[in-house]
């Protein structure tokens, strides 16, 4: 596996688990949802893990990147909870924001 590869599939992993991390910061902590929101994207990682090869020596960066996901995404969301009221969807409520409705 090439560096560029490694490099985006952890930029994907990061990406990817924003919007999770999101939906997490707005549940309550060890309930039934937060849980799914928290493992919910774990077999789209391991399935692009196996396809792309990644050496078990590699695990550790994904898991750093995927915690760096869902760390940032509760940031976003305490972020965003100053300018408009919000959902639990980090999406719809960007769409909302940029429209301008609240």
């Amino acid at each position: 596996m090439g560096a560029v590869t490694l490099a985006g599939l952890l930029a994907f992993v990061y990406l990817f688990n924003l919007p999770f991390g999101y939906w997490r910061a707005n549940t309550k902590k060890l309930t039934k949802e937060w849980i799914v929101a928290v493992h919910l994207p774990v077999p789209v990682i391991v399935a692009l893990r196996i396809i792309y090869g990644v050496d078990m020596v590699l695990i550790p960066l994904f898991v750093l990147a995927f915690f760096l996901g869902q760390f940032s995404g509760g940031r976003v969301r305490r972020v965003l909870r100053n300018v408009a009221p919000l959902t639990s969807c980090l999406i719809w409520d960007l769409i909302r924001i940029a429209v301008g409705r609240k």
